[in-house]
């Protein structure tokens, strides 16, 4: 039976494993969605493409299995861009159908022509135009096998007129999901043996790539009496059950983790590209091993480097490796751990009752929340928040924009979490300036009639970025908010609205939001000036807030004077 190209490449989407497509309708899109409705895939009509982008990202990320996304010509595939950056630095495989004008009019400077080749070329595995429809079936196996193989966006251009077009479609190339196990020679692993032998203080830095890993690394660190960090995006697949852990380093991570880092003489970082140097053991032995060799000491420099998938390489290390004897170090460092959660104990507290603390909130949505349930979070304060409060299980999952860093990401992430997860608690913490950015797409979770639970942290400010300024030194210029009644807007839209601000009413919302059948959203006014306290604080960042200050009471700010140095002097009490 003879069929368009349309057909052919929805056919072999489904045999890679492509369950659902989002995106918007329109024009060159049309025959496209045509075949979908054909087939066994669900389309997923989104609001504005970049949504459907971060909402497949999610899906394909934490299902395993490939998701797609897709656009009309000209500004409608455009819109996907900002959601596939964030695939491509996640790593995570993804199809994009960004439709085009028909080949006829390519090239004369028609209205909606954009030359995605170019457009996508900075944030793909695969950016290709089928130029014959003959080519349908091939082009999208290539398609599909670049972004299984190479762990990113592949991007498949189709003209309109291509779409439509019957084919013979004869030859079946088919796709291929290859497993290789990938680890250094054994020579490496002896020369990575040596050198843990010469450490007195070792340490494990632990990263993403050590999903799948967990009991492993747990022996690792026996054998070693190590202490092991983490990286935030390696949360969930360390920090549970794990009695070494240190907890996370960076801006946004801990003491006890910061510690460990800077006092070890011997570093093991595994699977892990943390980018900031300065976090970095500054005159310690390092063993990086990774599975991409690229990126081997491109963060800090190494004293052997290793190309490997940690699964594979620790099952091949452990068995030659010596036990050590000497926890000294190890204790030290568990030691700063209790330390640091005391200290986070201590801002989980409701306070004095005039102002939320949202380390209060986070800490109520973690001991109300389901064991297995599904956490995303908005760029800025939110994944503070929840990558410091939360406690991971084994089952609980977190999903962030940790490496693209981009705003908005939260909601359209749960959306696409609990389309391919519809039996778990999938739950959003959303900044009040991440929300408003792609707010429109509260409809697609209605239309869907998916019972997702979004918590706004309302401050009335851009707050990462409002805090960034005044350890600079400068005056929060721009950062306000005039924010409605989002309790008010969801209930409008079909949501069930909460709004929250006072401490004493928040816990039983918190747990009737949860309960809520459907989907659900919290406002809830927390304090404008809670300060993020990063692990370790330098004299730059003293004399930028002493300097904000001044400059606030000489601008006649003296509020906010007067609530920086409050929080200030409670963010150091609960230090000592």
């Amino acid at each position: 039976m003879r069929k368009n190209a349309a057909e052919v490449i929805i056919e072999v989407l489904e045999a890679a494993g492509v369950k659902r497509m989002y995106g918007v309708v329109g024009d060159t899109l049309n025959h496209v969605t045509d075949a979908i409705s054909k087939s066994k895939m669900e389309w997923v009509h989104t609001r504005h493409e970049e949504v459907g982008a971060f909402a497949a990202s999610a899906d394909s990320f934490m299902s395993g299995s490939l998701a797609a996304c897709a656009g009309s010509c000209g500004p409608g595939s455009l819109h996907l861009i900002n959601g596939v950056y964030e695939a491509h630095r996640s790593h995570i495989p993804l199809i994009v159908i960004a439709s085009q004008i028909d080949t006829m009019t390519l090239g004369m400077d028609m209205p909606q022509e954009v030359n995605y080749q170019k457009a996508f070329a900075d944030c793909s595995v695969f950016c290709e135009q089928i130029y014959n429809a003959e080519q349908a079936r091939r082009m999208t196996v290539l398609a599909c096998q670049a972004a299984i193989s190479r762990q990113g966006p592949a991007i498949l251009i189709v003209p309109v007129d291509i779409s439509n077009t019957e084919i013979k479609d004869e030859v079946k190339y088919s796709l291929h999901f290859p497993k290789p196990v990938r680890r250094p020679s054994d020579d490496e692993l002896r020369q990575t043996v040596s050198i843990l032998n010469e450490g007195k203080k070792i340490g494990i830095y632990a990263g993403a790539g050590c999903e799948g890993a967990h009991d492993l690394l747990i022996a690792l660190a026996k054998k070693l009496k190590a202490p092991i960090a983490h990286t935030s995006r390696a949360k969930d697949f360390v920090e549970y059950n794990n009695p070494y852990n240190v907890g996370m380093t960076g801006l946004l991570g801990v003491h006890s983790g910061f510690h460990m880092m800077t006092e070890c003489d011997t570093l093991l970082l595994l699977g892990a590209d943390f980018a900031w140097g300065q976090f970095y053991p500054q005159h310690a032995k390092i063993v990086q091993i990774d599975r991409d060799a690229s990126r081997l000491g491109r963060r800090h420099p190494v004293t052997l480097g290793l190309e490997g998938d940690i699964l594979a390489s620790l099952e091949a290390l452990l068995p030659i490796l010596q036990e050590h004897s000497d926890e000294t170090f190890l204790k030290e460092c568990l030691e700063e751990r209790k330390k640091t959660e005391v200290t986070l104990l201590a801002e989980e507290h409701v306070g004095d009752g005039s102002v939320i603390h949202p380390q209060y909130l986070a800490s109520l949505l973690n001991k109300y929340a389901d064991d297995d349930a599904l956490f995303a979070a908005d760029t800025g304060t939110s994944w503070v928040w929840i990558l410091r409060h939360l406690k991971v299980n084994g089952k609980r999952r977190t999903m962030m924009s940790l490496r693209h860093g981009t705003m908005a990401n939260g909601m359209p992430m749960a959306l696409g979490l609990k389309k391919a997860f519809p039996e778990r608690q999938v739950i959003c913490m959303s900044g009040d300036g991440g929300l408003a950015m792609l707010m429109g797409d509260l409809l697609t979770i209605h239309q869907e009639n998916l019972p997702i639970k979004i918590i706004v942290v309302n401050n009335s400010s851009l707050n990462f970025v409002e805090m960034e300024m005044k350890t600079e030194g400068l005056l929060n210029n721009y950062t306000d908010l005039k924010n409605p009644s989002f309790a008010k807007i969801a209930d409008a839209i079909g949501f069930k609205g909460y709004e929250v601000t006072k401490p004493a009413e928040l816990e039983q919302t918190i747990q009737d939001f949860l309960a809520h059948p459907g989907p659900a959203l919290i406002d809830v006014h927390t304090n404008r000036f809670e300060l993020v306290m990063p692990p370790t604080i330098d004299a730059k960042e003293v004399v930028g807030m002493a300097t904000y200050t001044a400059r606030a009471v000489l601008n006649g700010r003296f509020g906010d004077a007067i609530n920086i140095i409050k929080n200030s002097l409670a963010s150091v009490k609960n230090q000592l």
